[in-house]
């Protein structure tokens, strides 16, 4: 089973004009200083919920990820990074003024971890520009080991997928991600570490 968005999402896409109506749309400021993070001081103080991610594109994803909202995906994240699982692995569907979706060692959107799936862990944390969430099948409790990043605001995914964190630094290198479903030369995760 593919590990593509659910049937919201795609309809959505199908539609012509949001679609030609999100490509118009300037990708946004370079950083993400229009929306403060908002997480709890003890979240921000413990590093390793930091995920740092070395692009092959060159230069630096950091995203603030949230325990307190999510403990369970971050727990994945966190134990998939500490086994040097995304290293090497693409964005493999990368949507302009949309999203990029990437955690996947297939490479096609129907991979995943050999760990279970992670249930859903839907929460009050928006889809925003900069947001990073878990990628699933139309089951809710499908996410594994994909995830996405959000090139701009996408209001009506908001508690259908697990957002379980947030860039707070380099931005704009996710701006550079090759667009494509797949791109003709992906972006890779050349490391992905943890903080402190």
């Amino acid at each position: 089973m593919k590990l593509k968005f659910a049937l919201p999402i795609l309809a959505l896409l199908a539609a012509p004009a949001p679609v030609l109506a999100a490509k118009k749309q300037p990708v946004g400021p370079p950083a993400t200083a229009d929306l403060p993070i908002n997480a709890p001081a003890a979240v921000v103080a413990d590093k390793s919920n930091q995920l740092i991610l070395d692009l092959s594109s060159g230069g630096q994803v950091v995203i603030q990820m949230r325990p307190d909202a999510a403990p369970k995906m971050v727990e994945r994240i966190k134990t998939l990074t500490r086994q040097g699982f995304y290293n090497g692995l693409a964005f493999h569907r990368v949507i302009p003024g949309f999203m990029a979706q990437g955690g996947d060692p297939k490479g096609d959107g129907t991979g995943g971890s050999p760990l279970a799936d992670v249930p859903a862990e839907f929460n009050s944390l928006p889809h925003l520009r900069g947001s990073v969430a878990a990628a699933r099948a139309t089951d809710p409790n499908s996410a594994n080991s994909q995830f996405y990043i959000m090139f701009a605001p996408r209001v009506s995914l908001d508690n259908k997928y697990t957002v379980f964190g947030r860039v707070i630094s380099g931005m704009p290198n996710v701006d550079k991600i090759a667009p494509g479903e797949p791109p003709e030369a992906p972006t890779k995760i050349v490391r992905a570490t943890l903080g402190g």
